[in-house]
């Protein structure tokens, strides 16, 4: 397996050097909105501690970042009311993965609408800051 890039997007949006639209964020875990969303309110969860994807993660980050999961698939349930809510990880370029640091997509899933393409085209940055509003808002509530 090809070695963590400490320069990867995910990395510098951690380090602040790259805006996000930022729904949560404590010591170990990163939450935003995915700025190429599969659905309205995608969002991503990331631990801040380096690794490539859940093959090289060290067990004690994930026990840490699984129950932010959790959480914030509830609040994006609490906030937005979809239908269902997909959690997906990719692990590898030939898998989908196309940022090379460790993270859970939370996609909304909502009856009737088709989800788009991973990676797909970018989303209203107006709208993105809204959603992460009303997300962040459901887990305080």
């Amino acid at each position: 397996m090809t070695a963590y890039d400490p320069s990867n997007i995910f990395a510098r949006i951690i380090k602040g050097e790259i805006p996000a639209h930022r729904v949560y964020e404590d010591a170990d875990v990163l939450a935003m909105m995915d700025i190429f969303p599969q659905s309205r309110g995608h969002l991503l969860v990331i631990p801040k501690a380096p690794s490539r994807n859940l093959l090289d993660a060290d067990p004690a980050v994930l026990a840490k970042t699984l129950p932010q999961v959790q959480r914030l698939a509830r609040a994006v349930q609490k906030a937005l009311s979809p239908d269902g809510i997909r959690i997906a990880q990719f692990n590898e370029a030939p898998a989908g993965q196309s940022v090379f640091h460790l993270h859970f997509h939370v996609i909304p899933v909502y009856e009737g609408v088709a989800l788009g393409a991973h990676g797909g085209g970018k989303a209203d940055d107006v709208e993105l800051a809204a959603l992460a509003k009303a997300i962040a808002g459901a887990l305080e509530a």
